[in-house]
């Protein structure tokens, strides 16, 4: 692991470690007296936030208590059969990101990856330790490590196309992984899965940063309202996770659901983009059309 991962890694854990003391009762935590629950004086640990997340821990902290995912559900809730479809050929924005789509064909993902070359590395992301996977077309995979460890991340995700020939090749992979953790640039996506799995990718896309969706309302999108459980399932089996959104997919009742990567994981993502889209409202309001 390079300097870089490790300083991702120790700053998730910093934030794993936040999540947990503010769940416990700190929600009214002072500044000083978290940094000091976490054995950090307090201009340290403004430091790692800030360098995290770009927000005070104070505005953070609003945002990971237990009834964010039902005030999202409430107030950002984002009704997807009126949101303007993305097709599979075009392009989806997050932030500043651009994301060029490219989907394999029935047949293709039917022969387990065979013929395919997959190039693979570890890289530094705001949520700890990430693996991505790509072939020549673009990203295929994105792993995150922090809960689940990198062994059992790196298996997970070779079982997805276990035909496919992998190859460990960071410096390939380092342009569109820096483009898609700083959420600038343009990067390409190549997506391996079967036709209901695509098409429940594609409505993850149409939900704008800061907002959520439901499974409920996912199946709907798709014209099949009565799938939830197959949605649900095709959610969890999302190979590009941060970057096709599935952390923003809630039950009705505004439970989080689960997520592949861990639950910590999915209230990070949450609490960070909630954070970032209202220090910037401009953002949001791009990523919504």
């Amino acid at each position: 692991m390079n300097i870089e991962a490790r300083e991702s890694t120790y700053h998730y854990g910093v934030m794993r470690r936040a999540i947990e003391l503010i769940d416990d009762g700190g929600e009214d935590l002072t500044l000083e007296q978290l940094a000091a629950r976490m054995d950090m004086s307090a201009a340290h640990f403004q430091r790692l936030f800030s360098a995290w997340v770009g927000v005070s821990p104070k505005r953070y902290q609003q945002y990971l208590r237990l009834g964010h995912a039902k005030a999202l559900l409430r107030d950002r809730f984002t009704t997807l059969q009126a949101s303007h479809a993305v097709g599979l050929s075009g392009s989806g924005r997050l932030h500043d990101l651009f994301l060029r789509w490219e989907a394999m064909s029935p047949g293709e993902y039917a022969r387990k990856g065979d013929g395919l070359r997959i190039f693979w590395g570890w890289f530094d992301s705001p949520f700890g330790l990430a693996l991505v996977m790509g072939t020549e077309k673009g990203i295929c995979g994105l792993a995150f490590a922090a809960e689940t460890g990198a062994e059992p991340a790196m298996a997970d995700m070779r079982a997805r196309w276990p035909q496919a020939e992998f190859l460990e090749d960071p410096a390939a992979l380092r342009p569109l992984a820096e483009a898609a953790f700083a959420q600038k640039g343009e990067t390409a996506l190549h997506m391996i899965g079967a036709p209901l799995q695509i098409k429940v990718w594609e409505a993850l896309l149409r939900i704008p940063s800061g907002h959520v969706s439901t499974y409920s309302e996912l199946a709907q999108a798709i014209g099949s309202p009565r799938a939830v459980r197959a949605v649900g399932t095709a959610v969890g089996r999302n190979p590009v996770s941060w970057l096709i959104p599935c952390h923003r997919a809630l039950r009705k009742s505004g439970a989080l659901g689960g997520y592949h990567w861990g639950l910590p994981v999915k209230r990070a993502m949450l609490a960070y983009e909630a954070a970032r889209d209202e220090d910037n409202p401009a953002q949001d309001a791009r990523a919504a059309g």
